[in-house]
């Protein structure tokens, strides 16, 4: 079953006093571009976590954020005054270099990496495995989220085909007719002209206008794009590359059906055809 590439989840975990939350957003892309944000202490694990994520995710672009909060709202911090001082000292330092710096507000330097330090920090072992897993957790919801989305989008992509397959079946159903009234009006238009023209002839004539309509060939491939299309949608791994290019040989059948029409019922057919190949493509744009 297909997948979308739009998804959102969160997890969130506990470890020893503090709560990871990993916050995971989707959106369509051509191929998977990740943006990563956690706190620089766990900066050394983003390989790790750029592993986790292409082996679970093909394409998306991709929104990851990791908070490390306290687990209580009542927790402690420590201050490191040490650190805090020695960055207000290099600020001060910087400041005189500078013309009109602009003023760094305590809150600011509070912020700053090991100036405010939760209390009983976990091991750094434990902290790279709960993060690991938590991340890992969040991505299976975002990946089951994203095959919830797949589903709709399956079922509109099958609605589309079934009209498709309706105006092929039309113009199949017409092309007997179509022949037959273009033999009609090429008799109208020798008695208009009043000539006399050898029955073998007309014949002739005719069959070489029903060549230059013939559209089977044409017909028979949409049938095909149709079939491998069912069958795309049938496979477990990322389609969305493969849709982009069936969609494009769907239009081009489309646009020599229309080039070859000479009748007003199979113009509209196949009118309405790219206009359904259009939704199709539109809606592929999203799949994984």
């Amino acid at each position: 079953m297909i997948a979308s590439m739009t998804g959102f989840a969160r997890h969130a975990l506990e470890v020893e006093g503090q709560s990871l939350v990993w916050e995971l957003r989707s959106v369509n892309h051509r191929y998977l571009d990740l943006r990563l944000q956690i706190p620089e202490a766990l900066r050394e694990l983003e390989p790790e976590l750029r592993t986790a994520f292409q082996q679970a995710v093909a394409r998306g672009k991709v929104d990851a954020q990791l908070r490390v909060e306290a687990a209580r709202a009542d927790a402690q911090v420590a201050f490191d005054a040490g650190r805090a001082k020695a960055l207000i000292d290099a600020i001060g330092e910087i400041d005189h270099m500078m013309v009109n710096g602009a003023r760094v507000s305590p809150l600011e330097i509070l912020g700053w990496p090991g100036v405010l330090e939760p209390p009983g920090s976990p091991d750094a072992e434990i902290l790279r495995d709960a993060v690991l897993q938590g991340l890992r957790a969040a991505i299976a919801d975002l990946n089951a989220m994203r095959t919830a989305e797949g589903e709709g989008l399956c079922q509109l992509l099958e609605q589309r085909l079934e009209a498709l397959v309706a105006q092929v079946a039309q113009i199949r159903e017409r092309r007997p007719a179509i022949v037959h009234e273009q033999r009609e009006r090429l008799q109208a238009r020798i008695a208009e002209l009043d000539l006399i023209l050898d029955p073998q002839r007309l014949e002739q004539e005719v069959a070489l206008l029903a060549q230059r309509l013939d559209v089977d060939e044409e017909l028979d491939r949409l049938d095909g794009h149709v079939a491998a299309m069912r069958e795309i949608l049938e496979r477990d791994e990322p389609v969305g590359r493969r849709l982009d290019f069936l969609m494009q040989e769907f239009n081009r059948e489309a646009n020599t059906l229309g080039s070859k029409s000479h009748d007003l019922d199979t113009t509209r057919a196949a009118m309405e055809m790219k206009v359904l190949i259009e939704q199709m493509r539109e809606q592929v744009q999203n799949v994984e």
